[in-house]
C-alpha cells in the first residue's frame, strides 16, 4: 500500500487533503481513485485511510481506525558528515533514512575539498529533504530525517551540546594497539537518547578537528580496521545502531 507524509494533520473529523506533487502522484499515476486506500503519515503516526473526494488541487482522506506498528529506532542518530565530492551526499541520505537515521548534518570540514554554494545551496537542500522523503516512503518510515543546513566546524561543536552521546569515526584510533571498538561505545548508549555521529569527508578528519571535539567531551570510535569510504561509514554506524537496539 502506497505511504504518503501529510503536510498538515487531520482534522477533529478525521479528514486530511494531500497537495501537490504527491496530489498528481495518487491520481495520475497510482490512478487512485475514490474508495480506495493508502497509508497516511502525520505527526509521526501512521495510519490506513480512504479515498473520499479527488480534485484538480488535492485528494481528500478521511483515516480508518487505529494505527499501524512503529518502526522507528529507538535511539534517535544524527549524521554529520564533512561534506563529500560528487553525490556522495546523496547516497548517505537516502541509504541512512532506510537504516533509520534520524538527521543529517553536513557541515565544512578542514579537509573538505567541496566549497558549499550559498547560491544554489537552498536547491541542494531542497533535492537531499525530496531523497530523504522519498526514502522514508519507500522504507516505511513515520519520521523524515531533518536535512541540515550546512554548518560549519564551529557551529557543529556548539549545537553537540544538544545530544546525550556525542562521537566521532577516528581513523588514528583504529590504528591504535587499543582501539576504541563501536560495540564498547554503544554499551553507554540507551533507548531514546540522541546521539551525534561526525565522519570526515574524503580525506578525514584533522587533528585538531579531532582534538576539539575531545575538548567538547566528543568520544572516538573505531570502526574496524580497514578504511572505510566517506559514505560507506556512515552506514556502517547505522547499521551496527540498528543490531544494537532493533
Amino acid at each position: 500500500m502506497q505511504r504518503y507524509f501529510l503536510d498538515t494533520p487531520f482534522s477533529n473529523e478525521g479528514n486530511a487533503t494531500i497537495t501537490g506533487e504527491d496530489s498528481k502522484h495518487i491520481v495520475k499515476v497510482m490512478r487512485m481513485t475514490v474508495g480506495d486506500t493508502l497509508i497516511a503519515v502525520s505527526e509521526g503516526e501512521a495510519c490506513v485511510a480512504s479515498i473520499i473526494q479527488t480534485q484538480p488541487d488535492g485528494v481528500t482522506i478521511q483515516r480508518q481506525e487505529g494505527s499501524l506498528p512503529l518502526n522507528e529506532m529507538p535511539v534517535k542518530v544524527t549524521i554529520a558528515c564533512g561534506l563529500p565530492k560528487g553525490d556522495k551526499l546523496d547516497l548517505i541520505v537516502q541509504k541512512g533514512t532506510e537504516l533509520g537515521m534520524h538527521a543529517v548534518i553536513p557541515f565544512e570540514a578542514e579537509r573538505s575539498i567541496v566549497k558549499w554554494d550559498a547560491k544554489k545551496g537552498d536547491k541542494k537542500v531542497e533535492r537531499l529533504r525530496k531523497i530523504a522523503k522519498e526514502a522514508a516512503e519507500q522504507c516505511h518510515r513515520t519520521v523524515i530525517p531533518n536535512v541540515s543546513e550546512p554548518l560549519s566546524f564551529k557551529q557543529l561543536i556548539q549545537v553537540s551540546s544538544q545530544y546525550d552521546v556525542c562521537l566521532y569515526a577516528d581513523e588514528e584510533d583504529a590504528k591504535s594497539d587499543r582501539p576504541n571498538k563501536i560495540a564498547e561505545r554503544l554499551k553507554n548508549v540507551y533507548d531514546k537518547q540522541s546521539v551525534l555521529v561526525v565522519f570526515g569527508p574524503e580525506g578525514g578528519l584533522s587533528r585538531k578537528e579531532t582534538a576539539s571535539m575531545s575538548t567538547a567531551g566528543f568520544l572516538s570510535v573505531s570502526l574496524g580496521p580497514r578504511i572505510l569510504r566517506t559514505e560507506t561509514a556512515p552506514l556502517y554506524v547505522l547499521s551496527a545502531m540498528s543490531y544494537e537496539f532493533e
